[in-house]
């Protein structure tokens, strides 16, 4: 008989870039970014530690990933979640959408819709979201290749708690001073349009042209402006075809969820600690730390241990 499904405590994977900053790893040195859901994480203890998320799902299928999420991806993890810590600015880019995916990178790949939640800003931050009213696609292209891009670009003042959806196609770059949780489509393909003038490499090149064809002109984000939350507050941020972000907030509330097998819930702590609960498991979770509950558990508990945000991330 096989042993009943519980939530996967995941592995973060770190990723330094020049723009990295502090705060994902005090003391560790310069990490711009923790790959909390990702299809290499590993899982960590239980009936699975050690195995990759990718090999978890290839294993269980839709009794991880859920009806919903397998229907679309087969056995392939459809999401990736990241921390971002950004201590300089990140390069003006561009993701293309699943079609012009395929066409710009071959068969298999994927394109990128994603969004952001502030986690932490400094006053004065700031970000870059699509471009100014009226810009088209000409005077985009004669912007990217001229190097002349900032100029046709909105910028948006951020706070903590504020959320960005950003559509393939929608050129856009996070500024200094932010901390940032980030859900999207599971592809990291990237196009830097412009890159604040620094030295281009091997790992930095700038995708000119990639750029100006997976640019959408007409592309714009939906800012989601930050509220105090409730007491036991379950609030949805974005919502998509591809993934939709929740948030929940609770002192002394204890939340009870379901999966309804139709997708695996992704749930991220952000402020505090937690603890799930299900079916003869418990997994305690603290700040950053995230746990993967398979969509074939269905029902269980959220249970703050102190005052708590949880982002809740699912298909």
């Amino acid at each position: 008989m096989a042993k009943p499904l519980s939530a996967l405590l995941l592995v973060p994977q770190y990723r330094d870039y020049v723009w990295g900053g502090q705060r994902l790893r005090p003391g560790a040195g310069r990490t711009a970014e923790a790959w909390v859901v990702y299809r290499e994480n590993l899982v960590s203890g239980g009936r699975f530690g050690g195995s990759t998320l990718a090999d978890v799902a290839a294993d269980l299928g839709e009794e991880l990933l859920g009806r919903r999420a397998a229907a679309r991806s087969a056995k392939r993890f459809p999401l990736l979640i990241k921390l971002l810590d950004c201590a300089a600015w990140l390069s003006l880019q561009v993701h293309p959408n699943n079609e012009m995916a395929v066409k710009l990178e071959g068969p298999g790949a994927s394109g990128k819709t994603e969004a952001w939640h502030i986690l932490d800003a400094d006053p004065g931050a700031e970000l870059l979201g699509g471009l100014c009213p009226g810009t088209d696609a000409a005077a985009l292209a004669e912007a990217i290749r001229g190097g002349t891009l900032l100029e046709i670009m909105q910028h948006l003042p951020v706070k903590s708690g504020d959320s960005l959806f950003i559509p393939a196609g929608m050129i856009h770059a996070l500024g200094p001073g932010l901390l940032v949780y980030e859900v999207q489509q599971t592809s990291d393909i990237t196009y830097r349009a412009f890159d604040w003038d620094r030295p281009a490499s091997e790992g930095r090149a700038l995708h000119i042209e990639k750029s100006i064809a997976a640019a959408n002109p007409g592309a714009v984000g939906a800012l989601v402006p930050a509220r105090p939350p409730s007491e036991g507050e379950r609030r949805t941020l974005v919502s998509c075809e591809f993934f939709t972000l929740e948030l929940l907030s609770a002192a002394a509330t204890t939340f009870d969820l379901d999966t309804g097998g139709e997708s695996f819930h992704a749930l991220t702590v952000i402020e505090g600690r937690a603890v799930l609960e299900g079916d003869g498991w418990q997994q305690p979770l603290a700040k950053f730390e995230t746990a993967l509950v398979p969509a074939g558990c269905r029902g269980y508990r959220l249970r703050p241990e102190s005052p708590a945000k949880i982002l809740l991330a699912h298909v």
